[in-house]
């Protein structure tokens, strides 16, 4: 179909697609374009920014929208635990999400709303449907019941804790959207709507190296894979019904970067991360029990962390050192958001991306290409100059999700930062690298506090004292302030998200960079076909070691997590 003289509405449009969407979209000359967003900030803000941009165009051209399109039009602008934890809403909510279609229900939803009011042609839906559903996390309210069923509740706190079980369901409220959103569409003779998917796991599989907590992978993850796996059939059942809106799917399977490289202070939920620090001498004894959340907070320093950083849009900001890492051969790897946008727009227009799910469930995913491969290399150079002009090391935020990520991108960096090259490292004993590494987080407190305010404690060489601040990742915390801390469990926990300064872990890290240089050391030098990619050259002929290159040699060898398609 043409785009020329169509109102187009781009759900999430604030958003690193959304905005790559809306950009792509204007060379088409649609008649106006309604730019939506959860927030309200961020709407008006991106309209604002846009008409600056195109000023030629109408006013009125870039029209705003924000809130919620899961709840009713009234709940918009709510936060959804404020709308849980109150008993009229919440009963509302549940009503909402659970009983049977009604006028009623479907005239005051927020979508129903939204269309009525602009009456949008095509419909570009780019919001993460699958982590805002799944992600409220029905395991967590689970355990919340079950927390209050222990204490002799009354039977209003058991009411009010069921109510929130119903409301947190997943399916009902994929349900729920897909009617409303083809009821609406109907109704306001929409004629095309292209949902931006997701995999749930950036393409890879049950082998996934990043988790959400002791699992692997977490079922909270495995929720968001089968709420995008849900959300698909939903979708390709409604592609498949006489009258509706020409329905399809582009479902990216890597990471989507990116929107900004910079050097500036690192946010996390939109506030700055304040640093907090520990000396040495006021390490806490690991004794029977490990608090979670301690009953008085540990200082900050006053200060918030700063570094290099590359901004994903709503995926996430990242360290250069978690970027390397995900992005690496064999594991997420990732598609920029224009490539997405032009498959989105080359499929209204009526062209065949071969990309859309609806019609190729199997094999229509959007993997990895040339393009961000290529471009992977300019984001790492344009970080590690970043590093070098701010003398920052851009390490690891913890913003990612998986600790284990920010615990190994630590460790390697500690070793490099005492010991130089692979080869230089594996030249000292365990003994002699376990002291280095212990002076230097001893002396260097920016560097030690930096490790620790970011959830990552550290465990002293003793294996009995912690270093630690307010909040730490590993163990997560599950309704429990206190757990049983056995050899075990912290062996466990040292392993998923804690910097281990014990003898077996530089043990550990000897024997995987001696893994490394064998491995590239057996490719022949005279062998300079396309066959081997992590030779000699790759690793900067071990002088200079990049620590998100070697996360991902342990992620694919240790965790098993290499991604199965290319």
């Amino acid at each position: 179909m043409d785009i020329k003289n169509k109102t187009v509405l781009i759900l999430g449009a604030w958003g690193l697609v959304g905005n790559a969407l809306t950009h792509k979209l204007i060379q088409e000359k649609p008649r106006r374009i309604i730019v939506s967003s959860l927030k309200e900030d961020e709407a008006k803000s991106y309209a604002k920014q846009l008409k600056a941009e195109f000023p030629d165009l109408p006013d009125g051209y870039f029209v705003p929208w924000w809130g919620n399109i899961f709840v009713r039009n009234e709940f918009k602008d709510m936060n959804r635990w404020d709308i849980l934890n109150d008993p009229v809403k919440r009963k509302v909510l549940m009503s909402d999400t659970m009983d049977e279609l009604t006028d009623e229900i479907l005239h005051e939803s927020s979508i129903y709303k939204l269309l009525f009011d602009y009456k949008p042609d095509i419909i570009i839906d780019s919001i993460n449907s699958a982590t805002g559903i799944a992600y409220q996390d029905v395991y967590t309210t689970y355990r919340n019941i079950k927390s209050t069923i222990k204490k002799n509740p009354t039977p209003k706190a058991l009411i009010e804790q069921a109510e929130k079980m119903i409301c947190t369901q997943y399916i009902p409220q994929i349900i729920r959207h897909i009617q409303i959103l083809y009821a609406s569409m109907n109704k306001m003779e929409t004629e095309i709507y292209v949902k931006i998917g997701t995999s749930g796991t950036g393409g890879m599989g049950l082998n996934i190296p990043y988790t959400h907590s002791e699992e692997k992978p977490s079922r909270v993850l495995l929720s968001k894979a089968c709420v995008a796996g849900a959300h698909t059939m939903l979708l390709f059942l409604m592609g498949r019904t006489p009258e509706a809106a020409i329905t399809k799917e582009i479902k990216p399977t890597a990471a989507i970067a990116w929107k900004k490289i910079g050097f500036g202070e690192v946010k996390k939920a939109g506030k700055p991360i304040e640093l907090s620090d520990l000396k040495f001498d006021e390490a806490i004894p690991l004794l029977d029990k490990l608090n979670i959340a301690p009953t008085n907070e540990f200082p900050t320093t006053g200060k918030i962390l700063k570094s290099v950083f590359i901004d994903t849009g709503e995926n996430g900001t990242f360290s250069r050192g978690e970027f390397e890492a995900i992005t690496a051969q064999g594991q997420m790897e990732y598609v920029t958001p224009e490539e997405i946008a032009e498959d989105a727009i080359f499929e209204i227009l009526g062209g065949n991306t071969g990309h859309d799910i609806i019609n190729a469930l199997d094999n229509a995913t959007l993997e990895p290409t040339y393009r961000a491969g290529f471009m992977q290399r300019y984001a790492v150079d344009k970080l590690d100059q970043l590093e070098k002009d701010h003398d920052s090391e851009s390490v690891a935020f913890e913003l990612l999700g998986p600790p284990r990520l920010s615990k190994l991108l630590h460790e390697i960096n500690l070793l490099r930062k005492v010991a130089g090259g692979m080869k230089d490292i594996i030249s000292f004993t365990s003994e002699e690298l376990q002291e280095k590494v212990s002076d230097l987080l001893q002396n260097d407190d920016k560097l030690r506090s930096e490790i620790i305010s970011i959830g990552i404690p550290i465990l002293l060489p003793d294996g009995n004292s912690l270093l630690r601040a307010n909040q730490i990742k590993i163990p997560p915390h599950r309704g429990e302030d206190e757990l049983e801390l056995t050899p075990e469990k912290k062996n466990m926990w040292a392993n998923d998200g804690w910097v281990d300064l014990r003898l077996s872990n530089f043990d550990k890290w000897k024997e995987r960079l001696s893994e490394i240089i064998e491995e590239a050391e057996s490719y022949p030098d005279s062998d300079t076909s396309s066959l081997h990619v992590r030779t000699k050259s790759y690793w900067n002929n071990f002088e200079k070691v990049d620590i998100g290159k070697v996360v991902s040699w342990i992620f694919i060898h240790e965790e098993q997590g290499k991604r199965g398609k290319a």
